[in-house]
């Protein structure tokens, strides 16, 4: 028994985790037909909705299949469905209850009148079968399964309820390895009630402008000065705390605001652009980052465009930070918007460079301007030396690649010292500067560390209180 949070790290590479991701969603659809997808989903709800209301107790039980979009494409669909039959016929057998196939990879069963404790455990037995292989009309191959619990009553009043409790489970599973399970508790229970805080005040925080705008500088080590920004916001949402984008823009993304909240921040950096340009301020560019949700919507290309026009920005000084992984959701349609982006003058740059989503050669094919390191290489340079020569070899091919390349999560001379040794011109992080007000930005771009350090200092200790 490992606890609420099941068996052992292993050391294998963590997948993606989430079935809330993107393309989770949209590999699904493609491993049954719709109808009998459609009759699961309604037998599986009216199950759910009738234990719910029920005098009894139990726990349910959520199994999510990984791999499969890329095991379709390595052994053909047919393959596929017969595996997920047998997988289906196994868990019917071993849980002793009816399973239902939710969606695609999703299934759902309901051990009426189980323990926790005996849910945990069956948990368990199915994660070992999991560890071996299956055998397809002569072929074997492996496939890896999270497991979320929820025990019921207690937590959800209604289906609805009950299915987010055990997505968040099954995605807690999958941050901790593969073939893993987490139960839904008190402290997930937590989590979910936060998130439903930030949701709703996300919406009232855009139309009473109580986003916090604030930058990011990047210090170009060549030149010695600050020579480019990517914007950031954060707001402070009551009983809750400040907030930062990088959990309330996933939120955003779950609830269908994503668009609201970046296209706000396309405009507050596009009016700022416009105000370093009627300053006379020199930079380079000036970054926002975009959800991948965001990119393959119909009309981001034309509002790009529009704010372009609007604000009059010069080519160039306008960038989009797209996340590496952003590639593996919706490849082809994002390349065509990366250029048709290029064509109005925007700077392109792929965050997590080397984070092993793309390989060098699919960034050869892309108008990629400039690549960002991965943070985790800078908090490996901290503890393992094994990680210099990895660094070095991603320095030197972004160089011969012609690409400009952005180290950030600088914080220690040591992590300078070594970016400084391979030649990384570009770099950011808090041993330059914490993330600064948008008032402050026009003072700080253009300029060195030393004509800086007063203004950034302050701004330290202020994020310090």
């Amino acid at each position: 028994m490992m606890g609420l949070f099941g068996r052992k790290k292993t050391g294998a590479q963590v997948e993606e985790p989430t079935v809330t991701k993107p393309e989770a969603k949209a590999q699904t659809d493609d491993y049954t037909e719709e109808g009998e997808m459609h009759s699961d989903r309604m037998v599986c709800r009216h199950q759910l909705e009738r234990a719910i209301s029920g005098n009894g107790q139990g726990v349910v039980m959520k199994f999510y299949i990984e791999n499969f979009k890329q095991m379709n494409e390595l052994f053909g669909f047919s393959y596929c469905e017969e595996l997920l039959k047998e997988i289906l016929e196994y868990f019917r057998e071993e849980t002793g209850s009816i399973v239902c196939r939710y969606v695609g990879v999703e299934f759902i069963t309901i051990l009426q009148g189980r323990t926790q404790g005996q849910a945990m455990r069956l948990a368990e037995s199915i994660l070992d079968r999991f560890s071996q292989s299956w055998k397809i009309d002569g072929t074997d191959c492996m496939c890896s399964c999270q497991i979320g619990l929820c025990s019921y009553p207690g937590y959800a009043d209604s289906a609805d309820q009950l299915l987010k409790c055990l997505d968040l489970a099954v995605s807690r599973a999958a941050e901790t390895g593969i073939n893993q399970y987490a139960v839904y508790d008190t402290k997930l229970h937590a989590a979910f009630l936060r998130k439903q805080v930030i949701a709703k005040y996300i919406s009232t925080a855009l139309e009473n402008h109580e986003l916090e705008i604030r930058f990011r500088p990047t210090y170009n080590t060549k030149e010695e000065r600050f020579t480019r920004a990517e914007y950031y916001m954060r707001m402070f949402v009551k009983d809750v705390g400040m907030v930062g984008s990088a959990e309330f823009v996933p939120i955003a993304e779950d609830t269908g605001q994503i668009s609201s909240v970046e296209y706000y921040a396309l405009e507050r950096v596009a009016q700022e652009i416009a105000e370093l340009e009627r300053k006379g301020v020199e930079y380079e560019s000036i970054a926002v980052p975009v959800s991948p949700v965001l990119l393959i919507q119909e009309n981001f290309v034309a509002t790009v465009q529009s704010m372009i026009e609007k604000y009059q920005i010069p080519s160039g000084k306008l960038a989009v930070e797209i996340d590496e992984y952003a590639l593996t959701t919706a490849p082809v349609t994002i390349e065509i918007v990366m250029e048709q982006l290029k064509e109005l003058g925007v700077e392109l740059i792929l965050n997590n460079f080397g984070s092993g989503y793309s390989g060098i050669s699919k960034i050869l094919e892309l108008p990629v301007d400039t690549l960002k390191f991965e943070r985790m290489f800078m908090w490996q340079l901290e503890t393992d030396p094994r990680s210099e020569p990895i660094v070095e070899c991603l320095i030197k091919a972004a160089d011969k690649l012609g690409k400009r390349l952005i180290a950030e999560g600088v914080e220690t001379q040591r992590q300078l010292d070594i970016l400084e040794k391979f030649g990384c011109i570009y770099q950011q992080g808090f041993y330059y500067s914490p993330t600064i007000p948008q008032e402050l930005l026009a003072g700080v771009l253009g300029k060195s560390m030393d004509e800086t350090k007063i203004i950034l200092d302050q701004e330290r200790e202020k994020l310090k209180r």
